[in-house]
């Protein structure tokens, strides 16, 4: 039976740094980023994105997530596997649980989940998943 885990994450940083760049090419960045869940999900995540920047500003992302906290009352981590795009001031973004990422008492954790978020350092989260 699915659960839902309904929350909020703060980003406590976010370092991001060009790694290729250059006349009329879109700009290739990297970003750290961490960040702090609570809610249904209380926990710390750490996640490293690539992105790509086209000229009017748009950007489409990758990255990948790793949580360690608490969710349904057990604890353990797992990995986020996250793709979106930024347009309009509004990032939206999809995510999955990496298959057999989990680990401790989330190990067989299974899940995805979506969201659509503005410029801000706090933001809605809501996870669909099961545990075995």
């Amino acid at each position: 039976m699915s659960r839902t885990a309904n929350g909020r994450f703060a980003i406590k940083s976010w370092d991001e740094k060009p790694y290729s760049e250059g006349h009329d090419l879109p700009k290739l960045t990297r970003a750290s980023v961490s960040k702090t869940f609570t809610g249904d999900l209380e926990g710390e995540g750490a996640v490293e994105y690539l992105m790509m920047y086209r000229s009017d500003g748009t950007a489409a992302f990758v990255g990948l997530e790793r949580i360690v906290g608490r969710i349904g009352g057990k604890s353990g981590s797992f990995v986020l596997q996250r793709t979106g795009t930024f347009e309009g001031g509004e990032a939206k973004e999809s995510y999955t649980v990496v298959p057999c990422s989990g680990t401790g008492e989330l190990a067989g954790l299974r899940g995805n989940g979506s969201s659509a978020v503005g410029h801000g350092m706090e933001h809605p989260f809501t996870l669909t998943y099961d545990l075995d």
